[in-house]
C-alpha cells in the first residue's frame, strides 16, 4: 500500500526495504560489539511490547547488546531524566519514543551532541533535524492510518449524524497525523457528517472524556478513538450508558482484536505493523552504526482490519495465532457487522 502521510519535515517515506540488512552487514555489526539502549513512552500497551520485540530481535540477530530498556510512563520528566543517564553511560546509539516535542528536545539534542546515534521512533521533538540530531524517523503511516479509520466508519453511519472524535491532548506527531486524516477525510468525503472532537490529556483521563462527550452530544453516531487503549476505556463508558454505537480505532493490541471478533461497537481497526517497525528501527540502527546512509522518514502502510480478516490480520501483526478469545467470539457471533442503516452511499475516490 502506499503512504498517505508527509514526515515531520514535509518527507517523502521510505519503504523498509531501504534498510534492510545483508548476512555481511550483520556479520560486520557482531564484530564491533555495539551497545544500545531504548527508551519508550510505555511498557505496558501491546504496540509497544511487540514494537519492542522487534527491536532487540533483530539486534540480537546483529550482536548488538541492549544495555536498558526505560519505560517513560508517559512522563516527560521521565525520560530527560533517562536520556541524560543514558549519555553518561556513553552507548553506541539510543532509540527513543519521544513522549512529548518541545518538552523533550533539549534532551534529545543532547544525546546527538554527545556522539551518540539516535534513532527516533514515531515521534520528533521540536527543533530537530534529521541528519544533525537525529539519524531517522521509524514509524507508521499515520495520516494513512486516519484516513483508513475514516473510511471503515464511514459506511455505518447514518446521513447528517454526528460522529466523536476522541484525541490525544498531547502534542505528538503521531496521533496528531491520525486525527488530522480522520477530520479531513470526513469533511472531504462525508460533508452530510458533524464531528464533535475532544481530547484526553492522559490515559486515565480517556474514559473521563468519552462520557463528558456524549454528554454534551447525545447524537453522536459513530466514534473515532486515536488508539486502541483509550478505545477499551471508551468501549466501557458506552457499556455503562447504554450506547451501542459503531467505534473505529488504531492498533491491534489484544483487547482490541478480541472486541472486534465479539462484534459489539468496534467495527474496525486500522493496523500498525509494530513488529516490522521494530525490525526496521534495528535495521535503521545498525545500518547507522556501520556508517550507512538512511532515509531521514521510514514509514510502514497500515492494514484495515474487521472482524472478517481480524484472524489473518492478527497473525500478520503479532507473528503467531490470534488468542484462543478472537476464534471463540468469532464463532459464537454472527459475521454481519454491527451497521446503522445508512441511505449515503460511498462516493468514488477519497483523499
Amino acid at each position: 500500500m502506499a503512504i498517505s502521510g508527509l514526515g515531520p519535515h514535509g518527507e517523502r517515506a521510505s519503504a523498509p526495504e531501504r534498510v534492510l540488512l545483508l548476512p555481511e552487514d550483520m556479520a560486520r555489526a557482531r564484530a564491533r560489539g555495539f551497545r544500545v539502549a531504548i527508551v519508550l513512552h510505555t511498557l505496558a500497551s501491546d504496540w509497544a511490547k511487540q514494537q519492542l520485540s522487534g527491536v532487540i530481535g533483530m539486534l540480537g540477530d546483529c550482536g548488538v547488546a541492549v544495555i536498558d530498556v526505560v519505560d517513560c510512563a508517559f512522563t516527560p520528566e521521565v525520560q530527560i531524566e533517562a536520556l541524560d543517564r543514558l549519555i553518561a553511560e556513553a552507548p553506541d546509539a539510543i532509540l527513543s519514543l519521544p513522549v512529548a516535542n518541545a518538552k523533550v528536545a533539549a534532551a534529545h539534542a543532547r544525546v546527538a551532541a554527545a556522539g551518540i546515534k539516535l534513532v527516533l521512533l514515531d515521534n520528533v521533538p521540536t527543533g530537530l533535524l534529521p541528519g544533525k540530531d537525529y539519524i531517522s524517523l521509524v514509524s507508521a503511516d499515520n495520516f494513512g492510518l486516519g484516513k483508513i479509520a475514516a473510511e471503515c466508519l464511514s459506511p455505518h453511519v447514518p446521513e447528517g449524524s454526528e460522529v466523536g472524535v476522541l484525541g490525544y491532548e498531547a502534542d505528538f506527531f503521531a496521533t496528531n497525523e491520525r486525527e488530522i486524516a480522520f477530520v479531513k477525510w470526513m469533511r472531504i468525503n462525508r460533508p452530510d457528517v458533524r464531528l464533535q472532537v475532544r481530547r484526553f490529556p492522559s490515559l486515565a483521563d480517556a474514559a473521563r472524556a468519552t462520557r463528558s462527550l456524549f454528554e454534551d452530544h447525545h447524537d453522536i453516531a459513530g466514534l473515532f478513538v486515536v488508539w486502541d487503549t483509550p478505545s477499551i476505556a471508551s468501549a466501557g463508558v458506552l457499556s455503562t450508558l447504554g450506547r451501542r454505537i459503531p467505534m473505529v480505532t488504531v492498533d491491534l493490541g489484544q483487547d482490541a482484536a478480541i472486541a472486534l471478533a465479539a462484534n459489539n461497537s468496534l467495527v474496525a481497526i486500522a493496523a500498525q505493523q509494530p513488529f516490522r517497525q521494530g525490525e526496521t528501527a534495528a535495521s535503521v540502527t545498525v545500518s547507522a552504526l556501520l556508517g550507512r546512509l538512511t532515509p531521514d522518514w521510514v514509514a510502514l502502510p497500515g492494514l484495515a482490519v474487521t472482524a472478517e480478516n481480524v484472524v489473518e490480520s492478527f497473525q500478520t501483526v503479532w507473528r503467531k495465532p490470534a488468542p484462543r478469545e478472537v476464534l471463540q467470539m468469532l464463532s459464537l457471533v454472527s459475521p454481519a457487522p454491527l451497521r446503522n442503516t445508512p441511505s449515503w452511499q460511498e462516493p468514488s475516490g477519497g483523499l
